[in-house]
């Protein structure tokens, strides 16, 4: 039998995507006020390799990558997932978020040693089902000095673009644990 021992901590990171700049900037702050200081932030991507969320909003949408100075344990995802389908709320067409009626997706995941792991509402057979109807998907792993995809990881996940601002998160969070640990 195993030991049973606490996991390190993690670095929370989120995607948002919008049409509406002026929301996506209202979310950075609203993501800050709940997770404490923004420590890393993309440039604004272009959000163009799917047009699966084009009916519900719109065409031209933009992305931005933030992770989060402060690490939180990897068990807290559901709970965090949770809140970011709240804070969608807070944007949606008349403060509901029904389809069709959001203006931004904020999806929140965590960096590790090893993987990006990301929180869904959709069950699939590669995902494992956390509670209160949320579920994790390992995107991403990190092997030979990179991060890589999995069959199932999403086009825009497994693009150079995105895999290199993932290992510059993972940095941020390796020199932050061997700063933690002295």
């Amino acid at each position: 039998m195993g030991k049973i021992k606490e996991p390190l901590p993690v670095k929370l990171i989120a995607s948002m995507f919008t049409a509406s700049g002026e929301i996506l900037e209202g979310a950075k702050v609203r993501l800050s006020q709940e997770f404490g200081s923004i420590d890393f932030e993309s440039e604004l991507l272009p959000f163009a390799h799917t047009t699966y969320y084009a009916a519900e909003f719109g065409e031209n949408l933009k992305r931005r990558f933030v992770a989060f100075e402060e690490l939180v344990q990897p068990g807290e995802l559901t709970e965090i997932k949770l809140l970011t389908n709240a804070l969608e709320m807070e944007w949606a067409v008349g403060g509901r978020a029904r389809e069709g009626e959001r203006r931004i997706n904020i999806d929140p995941g965590y960096v590790s040693h090893s993987k990006l792991v990301l929180a869904t509402t959709k069950n699939h057979a590669h995902r494992i089902y956390l509670g209160q109807g949320i579920y994790a998907e390992a995107t991403l792993h990190f092997r030979d000095g990179t991060f890589r995809a999995w069959p199932w990881t999403y086009p825009d996940y497994a693009s150079p673009p995105l895999i290199a601002i993932f290992n510059q998160i993972r940095g941020l969070y390796v020199k932050q644990l061997r700063e933690r640990n002295g």
